[in-house]
């Protein structure tokens, strides 16, 4: 059975943790479109161009052990912009959420671009300051030097980045299921995700 689940949200929302709970519960595979930018956006690092490095990205590229760094992570959200980099990805995707057995693909334009059909759309939520002092926390214990503010200038740059595009803004698809996890923890965040699946099935 071939079932695509969309999830799409902002930065540090609680999307990825979500997806890949809903994909564990539900016995989907799981994709983060994010790491496709985010390898992208780390070949640039080296002097690489993104258009190239996107038409020539692959699996295995995805588990390189250098993807959740802020410098990497600032460089897959200027790549995401690049129309000729998203365009480069979207066989990619696409072909994971047609996959049979059921697909869990959680981004930034899941559920208006890359799968407009999918079964179940979620867009994950949370206020820029919740989300900057999830992100601050997780830097901290990863051994980042930063501060809560500057987390929280970063996440509202990503924000006006990836809001303000042209090319696949991200914004919650008409008829997704908005779930707002400012004030939740990560069980109900979870219980909220699989209830409004359970609805689409």
């Amino acid at each position: 059975m071939a079932f695509t689940i969309a999830i799409d949200g902002p930065a540090a929302a609680g999307k990825g943790t979500i997806s890949r709970a809903v994909a564990e519960h539900f016995g989907f595979a799981h994709l983060d479109t994010g790491l496709l930018y985010r390898a992208v956006g780390a070949c640039t690092l080296t002097g690489a161009d993104p258009v190239k490095a996107a038409r020539a990205l692959v699996a295995a590229d995805l588990n390189a052990d250098n993807l959740r760094g802020p410098a990497v992570a600032d460089a897959a959200s200027k790549v995401a912009v690049i129309a000729e980099v998203r365009a480069a990805l979207v066989d990619f995707q696409r072909a994971f959420a047609r996959r049979s057995g059921g697909a869990v693909v959680d981004g930034r334009d899941i559920g208006t671009v890359i799968c407009p059909d999918a079964d179940a759309k979620l867009f994950i939520t949370a206020t820029p300051e919740v989300r900057a002092r999830r992100r601050f926390d997780e830097l901290r214990e990863r051994g980042v030097d930063t501060t809560r503010d500057a987390v929280l200038v970063e996440v509202r740059a990503r924000d006006e980045r990836d809001m303000s595009r042209s090319e696949s803004p991200l914004k919650p698809a008409d008829d997704a299921v908005t779930i707002d996890t400012s004030a939740m923890t990560i069980a109900e965040a979870v219980k909220a995700a699989v209830t409004a699946v359970e609805a689409r099935m």
